[in-house]
């Protein structure tokens, strides 16, 4: 009884602060634009199954895409296991699926513990990648610090999901040979069955029991901390990478949206529509995104799945030849951004704005934050514009992020509501308005017709 109410307090505890977790994470989305859904929704649904649960993208390098389909697999079939370590927590019961279920447990368990096996040598092989093999792309100057203990943290906690799973078997495997009371049988697990006798077959059932317990307990903990460590991690892409391949763009890769304002004015420009008489024009429109609060929920969804895979980055031919640019740091940067805004306004940190010094009781909003900061002080010009807009990025990334969108977006601002921009770019922008063409031509365009 004392082991069931220890079990629902620390339950009860763990997924009251992963609600307030994750709902910090919704909030912060929501500070973005919101979008309208276009497309064909059963194309997003199939790019959900193929994507994001097939992990369709990640076997472009099928060698490490193996060996994340060992962990992917392993995460996703435990939870089978898991469920019946919450029924047991909560009744006091033990292995209550094996009388129902029969020689289908022993299978799923047996499937579950190879998995396990595989995961657990994929982890491995995943740490010495990071921390031995040194990857250059594991090893860019935004993954010093946090970002590379974030990497390491994960794989530390999914080898103990593994040793509890692998301790909890094999010491009911033994207690089951012994006819322990409570232990009942269930068939030979795949892996427990031996490696159970081989590691523990010299313990009383004291201890055998204590090492059951423990690695029952361990298991369930190290889940109950991974569902809490994932909404400071770059891991939340286990969750957020089925909603954020759903609302990926349907349309070509490579394709930037028009600007309503400015397809307007081309429109009466050319005699397609008339203006309107009755439009206010004592303010300029804003042109692109400066902040947060300009990007859309889902360039914010994309910040936030982002994983540092780094393949974006190995994949851009500006980072390649020695620039600054990193599709990855971009990505990270926007989600500090909004992490920074999202706490300032929870905590409504009032000095913020100029408007609250002058004023109590000011309360933030993203209407009125405003603390002289935005996404430029993160992300340089120089990062900005060493972007070809070659999509390789998007190309790259095994969840559909668009780092492209991002940048795109922020350079609109610069060059259209600051007018600023690179000095070798402004010969071109004139020879495109006074000739239609990117080269400064001496006669018109379209003079070639008159000779006709």
């Amino acid at each position: 009884m004392i082991q069931q109410i220890l079990f629902l307090l620390i339950t009860i505890f763990a997924f009251a602060y992963a609600y307030k977790q994750y709902a910090r994470i919704w909030k912060n989305i929501k500070l973005g634009q919101a979008v309208e859904l276009k497309g064909d929704q059963s194309q997003r649904w199939r790019n959900v199954i193929l994507i994001a649960l097939g992990q369709k993208k990640m076997f472009k390098k099928w060698i490490p895409g193996l060996f994340h389909f060992f962990i992917y697999a392993a995460f996703i079939i435990t939870q089978i296991e898991l469920i019946e370590i919450f029924v047991d927590g909560i009744f006091g019961t033990h292995r209550p699926f094996a009388s129902i279920l029969g020689g289908f447990y022993t299978f799923v368990i047996s499937l579950i513990e190879i998995l396990s096996v595989l995961a657990f040598v994929a982890t491995l092989i995943f740490l010495s990648r990071r921390n031995l093999l040194k990857i250059p792309r594991f090893h860019k100057p935004e993954m010093k610090g946090w970002p590379k203990l974030d990497g390491n943290i994960i794989l530390y906690l999914e080898l103990s999901l593994v040793i509890g799973i692998m301790m909890m078997n094999g010491a009911d495997t033994v207690l089951q040979n012994m006819g322990a009371e409570h232990y009942h049988p269930t068939g030979a697990f795949a892996v427990s069955s031996w490696l159970g006798p081989t590691l523990f077959g010299g313990l009383s059932e004291g201890a055998l029991v204590m090492v059951e317990r423990t690695g029952w307990w361990l298991h369930f903990l190290v889940v109950l901390a991974f569902l809490n460590y994932l909404p400071i991690s770059k891991h939340l892409h286990v969750f957020l990478a089925f909603p954020n391949v759903f609302f990926a763009k349907l349309t070509q890769k490579g394709e930037i949206p028009n600007m309503d304002d400015v397809t307007q004015e081309v429109k009466i420009m050319l005699g397609l529509i008339e203006p309107d008489p009755g439009a206010d024009m004592s303010e300029l429109p804003v042109f692109g995104s400066k902040d947060v609060f300009d990007l859309t929920q889902v360039n914010l969804l994309n910040a936030y799945t982002c994983t540092e895979c780094g393949r974006c980055t190995q994949a851009c031919p500006a980072n390649i030849t020695g620039k600054k640019l990193s599709p990855r740091k971009i990505m990270m940067d926007v989600r500090d951004r909004m992490e920074e805004v999202g706490k300032n306004i929870r905590e409504n940190k009032t000095d913020c704005i100029a408007e609250a010094k002058k004023a109590d009781g000011v309360i933030l909003s993203k209407d009125n934050y405003d603390d002289g900061k935005s996404l430029f002080d993160l992300i340089s010009d120089e990062e900005l514009f060493a972007c070809t807009t070659c999509n390789a990025c998007v190309e790259a990334c095994p969840v559909l992020i668009n780092p492209l969108d991002i940048i795109m977006q922020m350079r609109r601002y610069k060059q259209l509501t600051l007018s600023e921009g690179p000095s070798d770019w402004l010969p071109m922008f004139n020879a495109i308005e006074n000739s239609g063409a990117v080269w400064q031509l001496s006669t018109e365009r379209d003079a070639w017709k008159n000779d006709l």
